[in-house]
């Protein structure tokens, strides 16, 4: 059997791809499988996992994930921050590699349709920091999970890639999600609610972030499906994939 393993940070990155298949919850982690045949006729499995934002998170997420059997590749996938103006919110990309800000580490993806680098912070970049990043490491994108998942396939020896929907601008006006985050990666959305209710300057601009985080989930889902599904046994339907009928 073949199996390719998804890791993500929070189930909406994922949810338009997963809609139908088998999910199940433990310790904090969600975790999808779908089996599936491959095009030599061969049993297969994709298995997707998340277990909150960071890098701690992504390494649970990916040994929840080998709980169901050996790994032959390996897809970060998930939100990123645009680190440029050209970076457009709601769009998704195939990175071409993931550089971790804390030491410097390079990890080219197996494969990429976009000239288009990643570097994971330990925290939530906002505006000034999103340039610091730029400037510091010719990159366009952020995030906090992809070196991580880079890290654990090279130890495996199995390819890697990485696709990122871009879920808000480079200066988007936005409140600081750090404060909210727990040492689990996990959101804690009930303060981060109610904080945001109470301060109308912040509505806007998450009201964009959430619609941009719908169209970047979908384009996710598609751009996964053109790594997952080559010879096109499935497709996208009605926002999730199925076989052909």
């Amino acid at each position: 059997m073949t199996r390719t393993a998804i890791i993500a940070a929070f189930p909406g990155e994922l949810r338009p791809l997963v809609l139908r298949w088998q999910h199940e919850q433990h310790n904090g982690i969600d975790l999808w499988r779908w089996p599936h045949q491959t095009p030599n006729d061969e049993e297969g499995e994709w298995v997707a996992a998340c277990a909150g934002a960071g890098q701690t998170a992504a390494m649970r997420a990916f040994a929840a994930a080998e709980l169901c059997g050996p790994i032959d590749t390996v897809i970060s996938a998930g939100w990123a921050g645009a680190l440029h103006k050209v970076m457009e919110p709601g769009l998704a990309y195939s990175v071409a590699g993931v550089i971790d800000a804390r030491t410097g580490e390079m990890a080219p993806a197996a494969d990429w349709r976009d000239d288009v680098w990643l570097v994971t912070s330990p925290i939530v970049a906002g505006e000034q920091e999103k340039r610091r990043l730029a400037a510091a490491y010719s990159a366009s994108l952020v995030d906090m999970e992809a070196a991580a998942v880079a890290r654990l396939a090279l130890m495996r020896n199995i390819p890697f890639y990485c696709v990122k929907g871009v879920s808000d601008a480079l200066d988007d006006h936005l409140p600081d999600f750090n404060r909210f985050i727990g040492p689990d990666g996990r959101l804690d959305l009930a303060r981060f609610t109610l904080f945001a209710l109470l301060r109308p300057r912040y509505w806007h601009s998450l009201m964009r972030m959430g619609e941009n985080s719908k169209m970047a989930a979908e384009r996710i889902a598609t751009a996964l499906l053109s790594i997952l599904d080559k010879e096109g046994t499935i497709r996208l339907r009605n926002g999730y994939p199925d076989r052909k009928r």
